[in-house]
């Protein structure tokens, strides 16, 4: 309890770092910010792999599926990238969000670092909910596994401009709820309107691109799942790929045009955890494959885009 208590406190003390220091003046991150920023992610991503090594080596941590300290970093890793290669689908959503609300760059840190809070409570309902769920039934990783598949056809059949936030249920929800205003007031998220409170623009991009968070949750958490169902393992590796999607977010957006077709990426990945969870009884996928699938396919989809990219411009 002692080590989730103190991983907890360690990323509240990223997050308050990151805001009350690092970003204390809302300004615009400009692309190679944000490539330092991801960078940094990454990096402490990497490393805490050495303290999931020490964990498990001193059994400082429980171990309900036995694993290996090596074992246990593989798994990691695995998990870990699988999360933040599905996370480069959030980011095209949460570019449409922002986008629809016509939230400025100037302010769209500020509504990501909030988004994060929520998302960190509602992955760890989601994990706990999630592992007890294959613990107690094993047959439900079947359930995930047609889950996931059915995920990625229809991730392979969808456009992503048919998504219109002012049109979904969330933001007519939010309606009924706040009154909305149309403008912006600096980075507040509600305003005082002939005496009625009402919600801002950010206010309602940062409710849309939570509750947008919980339902990528339900394709990224049963994919780690089909990895470890080590809960520790699947939260640190998770909350750690989530806290780079803001500075991965800005560094990406701005490249979109160039990777259109890193979503065929992330159906070869949902697809190959599907088919994975589906035969995990029967067959055992050694983890250095998951790692090398995930790695050809995002490899595959950014070479693929580059390449069309350039054949259209000639």
């Amino acid at each position: 309890m002692l080590i989730w208590i103190g991983f907890i406190a360690l990323i509240l003390v990223f997050l308050a770092l990151d805001l009350g220091v690092f970003h204390k003046d809302e300004h615009v991150i400009k692309t190679k910010e944000a490539a330092i920023w991801t960078a940094i992610w990454i990096t402490v991503a990497m490393a805490f792999s050495g303290v999931i090594y020490w964990l498990f080596d001193g059994n400082h941590i429980a171990n309900p599926t036995n694993l290996t300290p090596s074992k246990a970093v593989i798994k990691y890793i695995t998990g870990y990238l699988i999360e933040l290669s599905l996370s480069v689908d959030n980011v095209f959503v949460i570019a449409v969000i922002f986008s629809s609300f016509s939230i400025p760059p100037l302010y769209q840190h500020r509504v990501l670092f909030w988004g994060i809070l929520g998302a960190i409570v509602f992955r760890a309902l989601m994990i706990v909910f999630g592992v007890a769920l294959i613990t107690k039934f094993e047959w439900i990783i079947y359930v995930f596994g047609v889950f996931l598949l059915y995920t990625a056809f229809k991730m392979l059949k969808s456009n992503e401009e048919e998504f219109d936030p002012r049109k979904s249920f969330i933001f007519k929800q939010v309606k009924k709820i706040f009154p909305i205003s149309t403008q912006l007031h600096g980075h507040d998220f509600f305003i005082k309107k002939m005496g009625i409170r009402a919600a801002t623009p950010l206010f309602v991009a940062l409710i849309v691109i939570e509750l947008t968070d919980i339902l990528f949750a339900l394709d990224s958490i049963p994919a780690i799942l089909a990895i470890t169902a080590d809960p520790f393992i699947v939260f640190s590796s998770n909350i750690l790929a989530i806290l780079g999607l803001r500075s991965m977010y800005f560094l990406i957006s701005r490249m979109l045009e160039k990777f259109k077709y890193i979503n065929y990426s992330l159906v070869v990945i949902l697809a190959f955890v599907g088919i994975k969870m589906l035969l995990s009884h029967y067959v055992e996928f050694p983890e250095w494959l998951s790692l090398g699938v995930i790695a050809l396919a995002l490899i595959g989809g950014v070479a693929a885009s580059m390449i069309l990219a350039e054949k259209k411009v000639a």
